[in-house]
């Protein structure tokens, strides 16, 4: 239908003017044809229910990723007790948390992101999530309750992993089975990491939040925690990668450095306890830490762009002018996704899916459709739009640009599949993940060692263990997928691409398409 438009709008021009239409009238029109598509509803728009059964489902994923004793009201039945020894060795309790994606180790950087944007989820969409608002609490508190134990068991130190990733990626375990070395790493004044040590400060100072009203004491024991990590990170100031090397890198590393935590750290801290101290950090800060920088991806590594949206909230409904500035980052922010404007930047596949890199693309789809969702919500409250050049690009247009990202991610897509597991007729069934993929302890109670597990891994087999809710890397720049557990660039799924998505769905779930 969009080809038909521009090969008519081609035409028009053509006939009407005595010479060829230009360059420049031709990308304006293939730019609106861009932006139609991606605003448009689908003609099969998903349903009220369909949205809320995704919802479940992508909480419910991070019942896979536990580490630590099972409760008792595990829906996950095939997962069992693991690395119920994390930290002793080191006289310190560290059993619990989170596996970041399909191996056994708990990497703290991705870790405390994912539980910030899990709260932001619950914060900002938590009452759309109907029967789901106690699954999503209990999921942020897994792992606010293991940062609660690595940010306060020892004083100034931040215990930031266990698991030894060079020695876990070389085996095929489930955790149940693991005896890869469960090292333990922290941060400390003489090996500092502002950048992880803020981020568990946003994820401390967010999820205190998310128990504000349902248990105040708890939450006054994370917001007291937050401001004590964000003063380590602050005083002591460092990048991990640098700290810790090999151990973080290549698989976190932190290429951005720490301002852009220190910033965001500091902003859930004010939004969490509107301690003036730290608005007057981040006005005699900002200008330092990244406040003026326009970056065009929001990831575990990279906070500023969700800073931007997160501060542009007091201005818009406050009106506090010294935020002026971050509603204008944030605008910059949100027109380099919308194409035909002044500021685009973005690339998408022709099905009209974001795309920023080969490996886990997702991750930034789900994050981008958090922020985009989020600051509607922001605009709504007042009656400023977004600014991109000379126009005005509405909060409705930001929810369809949402919209079309997640309806591609449950299905609406060139290859009709749903990129979330168990979710739609037709989804990932080989993924990237040990626990996954190696018969479960249920089925198989004797011990699969480290070798051993290789032969499920190269298995033409599904994998026996679904991992209900994942959501994987994703299809490549042309919208083609490989559904191969060895391609894990496009099979992996891990917390951080599904805790943003959380609150997407919540929002869809109460807001289905109108036809």
């Amino acid at each position: 239908m969009h080809i038909i438009f521009f090969t008519h709008f081609y035409t028009m021009l053509s006939s009407s003017s005595p010479s060829p239409p230009s360059l420049s009238t031709m990308w304006l029109c293939l730019c609106f044809m861009i932006l139609s598509t991606l605003l448009a509803s689908p003609a099969h728009a998903f349903t009220s229910q369909q949205y809320s059964d995704a919802l479940k489902k992508s909480i419910l994923f991070f019942e896979g990723q536990r580490s630590g004793k099972l409760p008792s009201n595990q829906h996950l039945t095939w997962r069992g007790d693991s690395a119920l020894s994390d930290g002793s060795s080191y006289h310190v309790n560290l059993v619990g948390g989170y596996y970041d994606a399909g191996d056994n180790v708990k990497f703290g950087l991705p870790m405390a992101f994912t539980t910030t944007l899990l709260a932001w989820s619950v914060i900002e969409f938590g009452s759309s999530m109907g029967d789901q608002i106690e699954n999503a609490r209990a999921a942020v508190k897994w792992s606010s309750d293991y940062l609660l134990k690595a940010a306060t068991s020892t004083p100034d130190t931040l215990y930031v992993q266990v698991g030894d990733p060079n020695m876990d990626h070389k085996c095929w375990e489930r955790p149940e089975d693991m005896d890869t070395p469960r090292n333990v790493y922290k941060v400390t004044p003489q090996s500092p990491g502002s950048d992880v040590a803020a981020e568990t400060a946003a994820a401390l100072a967010a999820s205190s939040l998310v128990f504000k009203q349902s248990d105040p004491s708890y939450s006054s024991k994370l917001l007291q925690a937050a401001i004590k990590v964000f003063d380590f990170a602050d005083r002591y100031r460092g990048s991990y990668s640098d700290s810790l090397n090999s151990v973080v890198c290549p698989f976190y590393c932190s290429y951005s450095g720490y301002h852009d935590e220190l910033l965001w750290g500091a902003s859930w801290i004010y939004k969490a306890s509107g301690i003036s101290s730290f608005m007057n950090y981040i006005q005699s800060n900002g200008h330092v830490l990244g406040a003026d920088d326009d970056t065009y991806s929001f990831s575990w590594d990279d906070k500023r762009a969700g800073t931007k949206v997160l501060l542009s909230q007091e201005f818009l409904e406050k009106n506090t002018q010294e935020l002026e500035l971050y509603k204008a980052h944030a605008d910059n922010y949100i027109c380099s996704l919308v194409p035909g404007s002044p500021g685009f930047q973005a690339q998408y596949t022709p099905g009209g899916l974001l795309y920023k890199g080969s490996e886990s693309n997702l991750q930034y789809v789900t994050s981008t459709s958090l922020v985009l969702l989020t600051y509607a919500k922001y605009l709504g409250s007042s009656s400023i739009g977004v600014r991109c050049g000379g126009s005005t690009v509405t909060a409705q247009s930001l929810v369809g640009l949402a919209r079309k990202q997640v309806d591609y991610i449950l299905g609406d897509n060139p290859e009709k599949m749903s990129y979330m597991v168990g979710f739609g007729d037709r989804y990932p069934k080989n993924i990237h993940h040990r626990g996954s993929s190696v018969p479960s302890i249920r089925d198989h109670p004797q011990r699969i060692s480290c070798d051993d597990g290789f032969q499920y891994f190269h298995s033409s087999s599904p994998n026996p263990n679904l991992l209900v809710g994942a959501i994987v890397g994703g299809p490549d720049s042309s919208d083609r997928f490989s559904d191969d557990r060895n391609n894990y660039q496009q099979s992996e799924p891990a917390t951080y691409i599904n805790a943003p998505l959380v609150g997407a769905l919540a929002f869809f779930s109460a807001k289905p398409a109108t036809t």
